[in-house]
C-alpha cells in the first residue's frame, strides 16, 4: 500500500521572488485579489497556510485606480476610536485625495486572513502613489493582473 504524505514548507525552502503591478486603471478589488495571493504564497506549491511564504510586491501607480458604477463617491471607509460617539467616515474620493495607496492598501488587507499572519505578510507590500520606487535593484518581474 502507497502512503502518500502531505509535504510540509520549511522556512528555507521558500524562495522570495519580487513582484511589480502597475495599478493604473485598475478596479480596486480585480487587482486586490491577485496581489493577496502573491503576498500569502497562494501560487506556489509548496504553500502551507500556517507560514509565510509569498513574494513581494511592488505597487505602481496606486493613485490612479479606477472606480465603477460611481463608487468614488458612494463608497465609505469606516474606523472607530472605541469611545461613544467615535464612528469616523470618509468617503473614497477624500481618501484618495488625502492617503492615495490607503484604498488600496485596505482591500488587498482585507482579503488577508485575520491573524498573526496578517501584520507580517502585508509588510511585504510596497505601495507607491507614482511611477517612482525605490526597488529597481531587487528586479522585480512584472505580473500582470
Amino acid at each position: 500500500m502507497i502512503i502518500q504524505k502531505t509535504h510540509i514548507a520549511k522556512v528555507t525552502e521558500v524562495e522570495r521572488k519580487w513582484y511589480i503591478v502597475d495599478a493604473k486603471d485598475k478596479v480596486p478589488g480585480r487587482i486586490a485579489t491577485t496581489i493577496a495571493n502573491v503576498l500569502r504564497g497562494k501560487n506556489k506549491a509548496i504553500f502551507s497556510p500556517h507560514m509565510d511564504c509569498g513574494d513581494f510586491v511592488i505597487v505602481i501607480n496606486a493613485g490612479k485606480i479606477a472606480f465603477t458604477a460611481g463608487k468614488e463617491s458612494k463608497k465609505k471607509y469606516y474606523k472607530h476610536s472605541g469611545f461613544p460617539g467615535g464612528l469616523k467616515t470618509i468617503v473614497a474620493k477624500d481618501l484618495m485625495a488625502k492617503k492615495p495607496t490607503e484604498v488600496l492598501k485596505l482591500a488587498i488587507r482585507g482579503m488577508l486572513p485575520t491573524n498573526k499572519l496578517r501584520d507580517v505578510v502585508i509588510k511585504k507590500l510596497k505601495l507607491y502613489a507614482d511611477e517612482n520606487h525605490p526597488h529597481a535593484s531587487q528586479q522585480p518581474i512584472t505580473l500582470e493582473v
